[in-house]
């Protein structure tokens, strides 16, 4: 039980992550329905109802998906609730947030049953989708920071109801738009599809800003908040995020107006845009979620970190730290006997060896990632060294044995916890799910650059493994109790998720388009990789 007690605040934030991205889907798919396909069917003919067959069954899938996840959202919470307050299992399930996830949970079940019956002839659905979605939205809201807050709480729960309907259309549409792109062939149809999309996407977008304008001003407050704690933190993260999102769907918007003139235009430049739009919206969801699990930065007034401190923290020193303490200065090799005092769970105060140890494991992984980065690079810009410089993957390896190694000073083989029962702390069981993918999408790089897996899906492990990492990254959370120290090293991780995230949905593109876009994004991600490593090179963490 202490196991799960221990590890949930990182499970809440995945799961609450899955739950955002199936409910964006299913509302998505619902909205899709009603603006778009129902709406055009009869000019649609038999592509229409093959585009409504296929959407149905993806609203059906995300909806159970959607149940699933809600489902283990309230039994964890209830066996937390359990574990940390020591109340019976029937009071802990009574608790308001375990039944807000039981009432979200019907309303997905009850959306997945309709859509199903709607695929066998059904018509249920065209009355029922627009309630389903709103009370599925409105439940949702119910569970946010809004209704913790003793004044304007309609206001910020109608603003947070706006927020997700936006999303839900805009991101959770996007799916359907690339099903309506393939099956809808003639032209002039497949454009007046693009063109009612951009429209439904304007005005969803539109919503999704009025929502998250008016929570940002009420929950942040001032500047100062936005920058100093970690809330601000990642809601900046968030709009970053937005902004590139932004970025690809005016690219798309441009892209849908020339097909209005050139109905076979560039239909292959918005399929790929789309898809990118898919992975950095899911990115955005899951920040959203990170960004529901902290305090609002107006409830924190104190500890907040100063512009001076963050600057200070951020400028680049020499040297770097290439040697390490010995591990005997370490807490990590304090004696049973001087930590019995502490309280269960509680860790010893980080001494200057421990920071000094932290440093050196980030410089030195820096090294690595910047070698990545620019072999990458001259395999691109030089035909004579291409051929050694493709090998880059296998710098992979030794960044994942070294962080194996030395990443964790309190696990084996250098400190006294065992590998399963290191796998207690979130941070550690973070820094190996990481290794695990280094080594996976590594491997997978190089075989599949000497041409040993020819499978079509295997060139796409790499950039998607490195978007994925960019996103649990924003998820990972560093649990100090000084708050503003807290801030100060989240203020250093997240450009790295942010950078990750770039990186990989780049490659995504440099594979998946043609001609000069796709030179253009093979450039960007090998620098993302060298700016990612000189992040770790002059990390400090005092």
């Amino acid at each position: 039980m202490q196991l799960f007690v221990d590890i949930y605040g990182f499970l809440s934030v995945v799961l609450r992550g899955f739950i955002l991205a199936a409910q964006s889907v299913s509302v998505g798919g619902l909205a899709f329905l009603l603006m778009l396909v129902w709406p055009l069917m009869p000019r649609l003919g038999a592509a229409g109802a093959a585009l409504e067959n296929r959407a149905l069954r993806l609203v059906f899938v995300a909806a159970c998906g959607l149940c699933l996840a809600e489902a283990l959202a309230g039994a964890s919470l209830t066996l937390m609730l359990v574990g940390t307050l020591e109340i019976p299992v029937h009071e802990a399930a009574g608790a308001r947030a375990v039944a807000v996830d039981v009432m979200a949970a019907v309303l997905a079940a009850v959306i997945a049953v309709v859509a199903w019956r709607a695929r066998r002839g059904g018509v249920a659905i065209r009355s029922a989708a627009p309630v389903l979605a709103a009370l599925l939205l409105g439940v949702q809201a119910g569970s946010t920071h809004a209704v913790s807050q003793f004044e304007g709480a309609y206001a910020l729960a109608g603003a947070e109801f706006l927020h997700m309907l936006g999303a839900a259309v805009w991101i959770g549409g996007i799916p359907y738009f690339l099903l309506a792109l393939t099956d809808v062939v003639e032209p002039q149809a497949r454009a007046e599809v693009a063109r009612r999309f951009s429209t439904m996407s304007v005005g969803a977008v539109a919503a999704l800003l009025a929502g998250g304008v008016l929570m940002g001003v009420v929950y942040v407050e001032t500047p100062h908040a936005l920058y100093g704690t970690s809330y601000g933190l990642m809601l900046s993260a968030k709009i970053l995020l937005l902004l590139g999102l932004l970025f690809l769907g005016g690219l798309n918007f441009l892209a849908v107006r020339q097909m209005q003139t050139e109905p076979a235009g560039p239909l292959l430049r918005t399929r790929r845009f789309a898809e990118t739009e898919i992975g950095v919206g899911l990115t955005v969801l899951f920040c959203a979620a990170s960004l529901s699990s902290l305090p609002p930065a107006r409830d924190l007034p104190n500890d907040r970190a100063s512009f001076s401190e963050i600057v200070d923290r951020l400028a680049p020193r020499l040297p770097v730290r290439l040697d390490s303490p010995d591990f005997e200065t370490l807490s990590a090799a304090l004696p049973p006997e001087a930590l019995k005092n502490l309280p269960p769970g509680a860790q010893p105060p980080r001494s200057p060896a421990d920071i000094a140890w932290s440093e050196y494991n980030h410089h030195w992984a820096g090294l690595f990632v910047v070698a990545m980065g620019v072999m990458a690079l001259l395999e691109r810009m030089s035909r004579r060294l291409a051929p050694i410089m493709s090998h880059w993957p296998l710098v992979f390896l030794g960044l994942a044995g070294f962080l194996f190694l030395r990443a964790d000073e309190m696990v084996w083989p250098l400190g006294r916890l065992g590998l399963i029962e290191s796998l207690r702390d979130p941070e550690i069981a973070q820094h190996r799910l990481l290794t695990l993918l280094i080594v996976a999408f590594g491997l997978f790089e190089w075989q599949v650059r000497r041409g040993r897996i020819k499978a079509a899906w295997a060139p796409y492990v790499f950039p998607i493994s490195t978007a994925i990492a960019g996103a649990f990254l924003l998820t990972h959370s560093h649990a100090l109790s000084n708050l503003k120290e807290e801030t100060l090293i989240e203020i250093t991780h997240t450009p790295l998720a942010l950078v990750g995230v770039a990186a990989g949905w780049s490659r995504w593109l440099e594979l998946r388009l043609d001609g000069r876009a796709k030179r253009i994004a093979g450039f960007v991600w090998p620098i993302a990789f060298i700016i990612a490593g000189l992040s770790l090179i002059f990390y400090r963490e005092a």
